[in-house]
């Protein structure tokens, strides 16, 4: 079969996460019968020397006690075949009793030829001990051993020599008995560990998975959004910041659906958008022939709107690309750009919103025209529609706007009399979809002037020092020190709007 067949095949092995043996809890598991097996080997380990050593005292005790016995004069009629029928019982082949400075050897058999160890049950090291016995359990059984030891609290001391026959057996049974006990108390211990760690770790992470699996299925979906549980600890604090990233995104990605479906249905219009506004500049232009004075005064800015709106359905796609364009900075009279938004706006004069400006007509300013434009036109926009919602026909309507210079940079203020931006509106102030302060407000005219600013190396900000209305401060800087217009003050100058809309100077 060649390779490409191969790989057209599907895969039949289930998918990770179906797999027992990469579980989270079958691994949990697996090491903790692991962790304390390794626990009852340390303590296996150290008790088996112990038992040599207990082993070894008690058959020196019994020694001891026999040949006490046997040595007395109350006992010296004994038949030799009895007393070695009581040394043999202790597993002894030589024995040697040292009391008040004498000495009695008995022989119950034949000394051997090699003493292979020598054992002092009363002066040993913890690690020659654990040497020793794991000899004895793997090496032993044929070994002859000399084994010394007090006699209780007396001087006396005996000594017996024999075969590790006996001790290697002994030593067997224990070391099987502690391993089948070890494996008891591993499987339990295991299982109630596992219980526990799996009710508080386990099952809060795997539900934690599930839920970010389903999220990830479909991240619209309200329900696939973790309800976190009432926990105090380091898994209650990540389900509660998984759910709150959850419902972040959620919102992000209703802004970005509802942008969108902006763009595709602006997209649709803009096509006939464009016809309208060319069949209208046709028209705008015949105007231009007619010898009516009123025409002929007001068909200009009819055919400046027109341009401006024929250009922006050009870009009116752009805000929704990774940036807008880059502004092609020039110098200009920002008097006159006032000027175009006062006539776009077309404000009657008993409309009840006054318009008022405080910019120097000799005020140059180092931007791009159309971008300045478009950042003005939207923020008088907001606040006369800000104006316009309020009925109440005692209250002072207007918006005004001042410009000066502090150093090579312009300061160009937007302020209003109206109510102000609410809470909420100020939290998301240049976010789309979310920083508009009127009801039915999409909030992209603040997100595009502030990026439109941004894209000068400027700022935009909301000022705080006004108990009433808004005030928004666009601050240019300019591109280069070489194009500050000449005749500019040295000191910090700033002429701002005072509070009954006349120009005041602040030095």
């Amino acid at each position: 079969m060649n390779e490409t067949a191969g790989h057209d095949r599907p895969d039949p092995r289930p998918p990770a996460a179906a797999r027992p043996r990469r579980r989270l809890s079958a691994k949990l598991l697996l090491l903790t019968i692991l962790f304390v097996m390794i626990a009852e080997v340390l303590i296996f380990v150290p008790s088996v020397a112990n038992f040599r050593i207990t082993w070894l005292e008690q058959r020196l005790n019994t020694a001891a006690a026999a040949s006490v016995l046997i040595t007395a004069e109350a006992t010296a009629d004994l038949p030799q075949q009895v007393q070695n029928d009581v040394l043999m019982a202790i597993g002894a082949k030589t024995i040697a009793l040292r009391m008040e400075g004498r000495s009695h050897l008995l022989v119950v058999s034949e000394m051997p030829d090699e003493v292979d160890q020598h054992v002092d049950v009363a002066d040993f090291s913890p690690f020659g001990a654990i040497r020793d016995a794991f000899a004895t359990l793997f090496f032993g059984g044929d070994k002859s051993l000399r084994v010394t030891g007090p006699i209780g609290d007396s001087d006396g001391r005996i000594e017996l020599v024999m075969s590790d026959d006996y001790l290697r057996t002994a030593m067997l049974i224990y070391a099987r008995n502690i391993a089948i006990l070890s494996i008891i108390i591993a499987l339990i211990s295991a299982t109630l560990v596992f219980l526990a760690i799996n009710r508080i770790m386990i099952r809060p992470i795997e539900r934690m998975t599930r839920s970010m699996l389903r999220f990830a299925e479909n991240p619209s979906d309200a329900d696939a959004v973790i309800v976190p549980e009432a926990r105090s600890d380091e898994l209650g604090l990540a389900e509660r910041e998984l759910a709150s990233m959850q419902a972040q995104l959620q919102s992000t990605l209703r802004s970005q659906k509802r942008l969108a479906d902006l763009g595709l249905a602006v997209s649709k219009i803009n096509h006939d958008m464009r016809n309208i506004l060319a069949s209208a500049q046709l028209l705008g232009d015949r105007l231009t022939e007619t010898d009516d004075p009123a025409v002929q005064r007001f068909a200009p800015k009819l055919i400046r709107a027109l341009d401006r709106a024929a250009n922006y359905t050009s870009d009116v796609l752009s805000y929704g690309k990774a940036q807008e364009k880059a502004p092609v900075r020039r110098r200009v009279r920002l008097a006159r750009i006032v000027a175009d938004v006062e006539d776009l706006l077309g404000l009657e004069p008993d409309g009840g919103v006054q318009f008022a400006t405080d910019v120097p007509d000799d005020l140059e300013v180092d931007a791009d025209p159309e971008q300045l434009f478009r950042v003005l036109m939207n923020l008088v926009r907001n606040a006369v529609e800000a104006l316009r919602g309020d009925d109440d026909p005692a209250t002072v309507k207007r918006v005004s706007i001042s410009a000066g210079r502090m150093g090579a940079t312009t300061i160009i203020s937007v302020e209003d009399t109206g109510p102000g931006l609410p809470a909420q509106a100020r939290e998301h102030l240049f976010a789309p979809f979310s920083g508009s302060g009127r009801r039915g407000g999409t909030g992209l005219g603040l997100a595009i002037a502030h990026e439109l600013v941004s894209a000068h190396g400027g700022t935009l900000e909301l000022r705080e020092d006004r108990a009433v209305g808004t005030r928004f401060e666009i601050r240019l800087p300019d591109a280069s020190p070489d194009t500050v217009r000449p005749g500019t003050p040295r000191r910090p100058e700033l002429r701002v709007a005072a509070s009954d809309g006349k120009a005041a100077d602040r030095r």
